[in-house]
């Protein structure tokens, strides 16, 4: 999907696929992640989610990136936080912090602009990655590239907590998008060990999934731990 596109479903309030609840699976699986006070979690694509308060709550710092600017201002206003404005330094020819706002409050720090124009030096300090909403963002050809974006930029040892839908794709037209267990090991396999750690059907209570025709649907919670498992805090 284009930039263009989720900009302009934020402009006019389309976001269906914001959830107020914080995930089950987050709150689950969360200490398969092994991190601690002070440790940084990524959220890519974080629209406004409160999991991100969740995590804070936790004592880890965020780190979000989000192409909306009125996705970020409305996580603020609604979390009660007033944000400063960080200058940064530019990071040179390889895209830095210039390529992006960024706004911080109460040890969350969310980049606005796009999430491919973010380099090693941004998540140098990164202890693990949440991802809810972002892989399930994306139709199949920028899952593809997003995932090694991801994988490349991202510290070796950082593992990943992935939530995922699955559902007939012909059946509805995304996002968010149908990805099978099957896809999320061919995106992240070579990368590291990947678990299945739950998969539950949901649609029974999903009546926005209903009303657009599905037959079933189905949440996986996944973790990607890399295979340097020794660089891992115990």
């Amino acid at each position: 999907m284009s930039g263009d596109y989720w900009l302009a479903r934020w402009e006019r309030g389309e976001t269906g696929f914001h959830q107020e609840a914080i995930n089950a699976s987050l709150q689950r699986f969360w200490p398969r992640l092994r991190c601690g006070p002070g440790d940084e979690v990524f959220v890519p694509l974080c629209g406004k989610t409160g999991d991100m308060l969740w995590l804070r709550r936790q004592g880890c710092r965020v780190l979000g990136v989000e192409l909306s600017g009125v996705a970020i201002r409305a996580f603020f206003e609604e979390a009660g936080l007033a944000p400063r404005r960080i200058p940064l330094a530019g990071d040179g020819e390889d895209g830095g912090f210039e390529a992006f706002e960024v706004f911080e409050a109460d040890g969350i720090r969310l980049l606005r602009g796009d999430c491919f124009d973010l380099t090693d030096t941004h998540l140098a300090g990164t202890r693990a990655v949440y991802d809810r909403a972002a892989l399930i963002a994306l139709p199949p050809g920028e899952r593809a590239r997003y995932a090694g974006h991801l994988l490349r930029i991202l510290p070796s040892a950082a593992p990943i907590l992935l939530v995922t839908l699955d559902y007939p794709q012909p059946e509805m037209e995304g996002p968010p998008f149908a990805v099978s267990a099957a896809e999320v090991e061919a995106l992240y396999g070579g990368h590291g060990d990947v678990r299945l750690l739950v998969q539950q059907d949901i649609l029974s209570g999903e009546p926005r999934f209903q009303a657009r025709g599905l037959s079933w649907l189905r949440e996986s919670a996944f973790l990607v731990e890399p295979r340097r498992t020794g660089m891992i805090r115990p």
